[in-house]
């Protein structure tokens, strides 16, 4: 039997130990602040901005959650970057991605004070990571799997690790975290132009899958006692759901995990952790504000 890991139940650890940062900062007089930007109506970007502003809500933040219409222009984004930039109540900023069309994605992550880039994507922050300096802001959802593998006692050090997919939001993070020294893992990082995908998953002792394509990773993929994080979830059409649709993983879970020693589901696998962790940086950074 594969242990399931659960993280809805690490997310409320990591979100519990926040809830204790954040009365000791108060006492302080200090109230960590996290600003969401989002740019048009996406429904999915809607739903993830209002449950990270409740997060906020519920542990005591301060909290702006800036709306602007889908035909905002790009100078109009940086003008509310700008003035987050310059306000101190704000130790974190977060432009929800994706942006429509008109906007450099881009620019505007150059354009946030890398003291406040809670999300770990400016440059600065980016180097920080690859040169081990703990200063900087890991983005959220490499250091959720990161947090979800120490969680369930999966010994990284020496172990042979694939990740699958080689973006900047998730596959490249996570490949400087698992061979950093706290990582100590030995790391491919495969991708659509891999020889041998197959072959080379089924050397891992840990599979990361971060592509999203819905049930990509097959159990063929994976070897005995291999451990699988699947940060993947896609809407599969489902006419026998209640919403005409289901959620699923990167990993075809049903077939995978009969052969894992751990696993994480989707829903309520890493999902749960990137608001966690985005508390977490936000909690950071206003104590470096601090010392600052």
């Amino acid at each position: 039997m594969s242990t399931i890991i659960d993280g809805k139940a690490v997310a409320e650890k990591v979100l519990a130990e926040c809830g204790q940062q954040i009365e000791e900062l108060q006492t302080r007089g200090v109230v960590p602040g996290l600003a969401v930007v989002l740019v048009g109506d996406d429904p999915a970007s809607k739903v993830y901005v209002g449950s990270k502003v409740r997060k906020c809500a519920e542990l005591g933040l301060h909290s702006r959650k800036i709306e602007l219409p889908a035909d905002a222009t790009h100078q109009q984004v940086l003008d509310v970057v700008h003035e987050l930039n310059a306000d101190p109540q704000i130790h974190g900023i977060l432009v929800q991605s994706p942006p429509p069309p008109q906007i450099d994605e881009d620019a505007i992550v150059r354009a946030i004070d890398p003291a406040k880039d809670v999300d770990g994507f400016h440059p600065e922050n980016v180097a920080k990571l690859a040169l081990e300096d703990s200063s900087g802001y890991v983005p959220c959802t490499p250091a959720g799997c990161m947090r979800l593998l120490k969680e369930a006692g999966v010994e990284t050090s020496g172990a042979e690790a694939v990740v699958i997919g080689r973006s900047m939001i998730v596959g490249k993070p996570m490949a400087l975290l698992l061979m950093s020294k706290e990582g100590n893992a030995t790391v491919t990082v495969a991708h659509s132009r891999t020889k041998d995908l197959v072959e080379v998953c089924r050397r891992a002792d840990i599979i990361v899958a971060a592509i999203g394509r819905p049930e990509f990773v097959t159990a063929d993929m994976v070897k005995d006692g291999a451990v699988v994080i699947d940060v993947g979830i896609n809407r599969v059409e489902d006419a026998s759901a209640k919403r005409g649709y289901r959620l699923v993983g990167d990993v075809a879970y049903d077939e995978v995990a009969p052969k894992c020693s751990a696993i994480t589901p989707v829903p309520g696998g890493v999902g749960p952790m990137t608001i966690a962790m985005l508390i977490s940086n936000t909690i950071k950074a206003a104590c470096q504000s601090q010392r600052a």
